[in-house]
């Protein structure tokens, strides 16, 4: 790997790791994990892929590039979930929707 997209991904590391320190929600969300007697440990893993882009490429190779839409995945459980109002709340926090039916 080349010095500079490894400058640029560091760049993006220190991006996102100061955006995440840097979130009032986070902070509010984990805060209530503390008051609520509990150590928190947030780990998050990012995939991120790059590619060089073929600078001479026509646009109109682009748009011929096809999309396919995966099929929505869906998960099931063969027991019932209980949360409590501190889950939804951090789940909330995290931007995880969870479905009303499991209240």
């Amino acid at each position: 790997m080349d010095e500079p997209l490894k400058n640029l991904m560091q760049e993006l590391g220190n991006a996102i790791n100061d955006s995440l320190s840097e979130s009032d929600r986070i902070a509010e969300a984990i805060g209530e994990i503390k008051r609520a007697g509990y150590d928190v440990f947030l780990v998050l893993e990012a995939t991120i892929g790059f590619n060089r882009r073929d600078e001479n490429a026509d646009e109109d190779d682009e748009e011929q590039v096809e999309s396919t839409d995966e099929p929505k995945r869906t998960f099931e459980t063969t027991s019932k979930v209980k949360f409590t109002s501190q889950d939804h709340r951090f789940l909330r926090a995290l931007k995880i929707a969870v479905d009303d039916e499991s209240r």
